[in-house]
């Protein structure tokens, strides 16, 4: 008979045991999101895949805040991260140790992510961007390749912890172990 698995059961590694556990190469950048909930189920999933680091600029809001821990529970003790009011530094600094910035982003030059070769020996920092207004446009001409996800419905928009969600899944399962 099939059972739920118990929170010992799981196997879960403490803060510490993560801290010194190997990241895949990718990075997640918040450019500008305002929610609260979204920052933290973007930690949440990034602890999920043992991410490198989260970057924050922006509007973005900094833990420890009780709204992000809401949906992070305690994953900004685990991942990595660091605000950089500027997103067009944060994009030079990742550039400078050889990461490829990818803007999630609906645009003219925008790719599939199912089109798109992640390469299991390069490194990637994902843009997510505002709500409302997407990637900044101050951003959009220093990201080297920008992809969407397909959608079939009426809205051809998703929440961004969502969006988040999907293209951390997609380039984790090509950065690790994961299959």
């Amino acid at each position: 008979m099939t059972k739920k698995l118990k929170l010992e059961e799981l196997g879960r590694i403490d803060v510490e045991t993560f801290k010194n556990t190997a990241k895949i190469p990718l990075v997640i950048i918040l450019d500008s999101v305002r929610s609260m909930h979204n920052v933290g189920a973007i930690f949440r999933t990034g602890d999920a895949f043992l991410i490198e680091k989260v970057v924050l600029c922006g509007i973005t809001p900094q833990p420890p805040h009780r709204e992000i821990h809401k949906a992070a529970l305690g994953a900004t003790e685990s991942v990595d991260w660091i605000y950089e009011q500027d997103i067009n530094i944060a994009i030079e600094n990742l550039k400078k140790e050889n990461f490829n910035i990818i803007g999630i982003e609906q645009t003219s030059d925008s790719q599939m992510i199912t089109d798109f070769e992640i390469k299991s020996d390069e490194k990637y920092a994902l843009i997510l961007g505002n709500e409302v207004d997407g990637i900044s446009d101050e951003a959009l001409p220093n990201v080297d390749v920008f992809l969407e996800i397909p959608q079939l419905g009426t809205k051809h928009s998703l929440n961004v912890s969502v969006c988040g969600g999907i293209v951390i899944w997609e380039f984790a399962k090509n950065l690790s172990s994961l299959k």
